[in-house]
């Protein structure tokens, strides 16, 4: 018998039950702006699905899904930072990972060498 469990907020975003301002998409990665933003342009690039924890499992299990993620961030951060932009996969509790379906923060807009952000 499978295991069930309920859907993660990125699973609910993507589905559309949850309203989220989506910035870019594809079949596989949604990416939208933070709800709580740590920088003058902050978006979540994450999986529609939520097979995979962090960007470990995801590394390991599905590579050509990861490209994708990276390369949908990409693509964000040419259209909103001018191409540059910070990319941060927090990966764990105690690292700032608050939900548990893999996802990046696309960072940008004046960061300075030395400040951390991103949740």
């Amino acid at each position: 018998m499978s295991e069930t469990r309920e859907p993660t907020v990125f699973e609910r975003i993507a589905a559309g039950e949850i309203p989220a301002r989506i910035v870019a998409e594809t079949d596989r990665v949604i990416a939208f702006h933070d709800i709580a933003p740590q920088a003058p342009v902050h978006v979540v690039v994450t999986p529609r699905a939520g097979d995979y924890r962090d960007v470990v499992e995801l590394a390991a299990g599905d590579p050509a899904l990861l490209a994708e993620l990276v390369d949908v961030a990409r693509g964000v951060a040419a259209d909103l930072a001018d191409g540059e932009f910070r990319l941060v996969f927090n990966t764990g509790a105690s690292a700032g990972q608050t939900v548990f379906h893999v996802h990046a923060h696309v960072l940008a807009g004046g960061l300075e060498e030395g400040t951390l952000a991103g949740g």
